[in-house]
């Protein structure tokens, strides 16, 4: 079971789709959305979750862009006893020295480094590439083209705009975002936004809930 039906849910199905590993029953997603996405069913709302459950169903995958609402459905489908699988594109590069947590995407044309560690709900989109030794924290998002060194620390949360770079070594905090093309060449904060070349913080945000 698919949990959403927006565009970042596209791209997870069309991965899905990739392997024999898993057949997809459809998807689960908020009032206003019906009918098919690539031609899987929209099957009703999240609130299906304990019935699907109780019918044998015990695989879920959380296809949601935004990073605080898939840290809390991915909490809430393992809380009433799903496993949640990994979406990796047959056509990105995962090292076999990578280490992956659960509810793990991994687009088309990424690429993961030896020894890179990818926790829980991860996103690393397409085209983007994570390099040797890094640490990408729990429900962090790695958006479309950025591109971290080796022995980047990204705390949990953290989103990265696309076409964003990192140099080797720099910690992006918990919850931070980083805007598209932005170069970072020195640790970003927690909770704050960074912009331009190199990235500056211009604001900071309310902390975690």
């Amino acid at each position: 079971m698919v949990l959403g039906a927006g565009g970042h849910a596209k791209v997870v199905l069309d991965i899905l789709s990739e392997t024999a590993d898993w057949d997809v029953l459809g998807c689960l997603s908020p009032p206003g959305h019906a009918g098919a996405i690539l031609g899987y069913p929209v099957l009703g709302e999240d609130d299906l979750l304990a019935e699907l459950h109780q019918a044998g169903v015990r695989h879920a995958f959380v296809a949601v862009g935004d990073n605080r609402l898939r840290r809390d459905l991915c909490r809430r489908v393992q809380e009433l006893g799903f496993e949640l699988i990994n979406a990796i594109s047959a056509r990105a590069s995962l090292s076999r020295w990578a280490e992956l947590g659960k509810g793990v995407a991994i687009m088309a044309g990424a690429a993961v480094n030896a020894q890179a560690i990818l926790g829980d709900g991860v996103i690393v989109n397409t085209g983007a590439t994570v390099d040797h030794d890094v640490f990408v924290g729990p429900y962090a998002h790695i958006g479309p083209g950025s591109h971290l060194a080796g022995s980047v620390h990204v705390e949990e949360g953290a989103f990265l705009g696309t076409g964003s770079s990192v140099i080797p070594g720099v910690r992006i905090g918990a919850w931070s975002v980083v805007g598209a093309g932005a170069a970072v060449i020195e640790d970003i904060p927690p909770f704050a936004t960074a912009v331009g070349v190199p990235a500056r913080v211009i604001k900071y945000h309310d902390s975690d809930r």
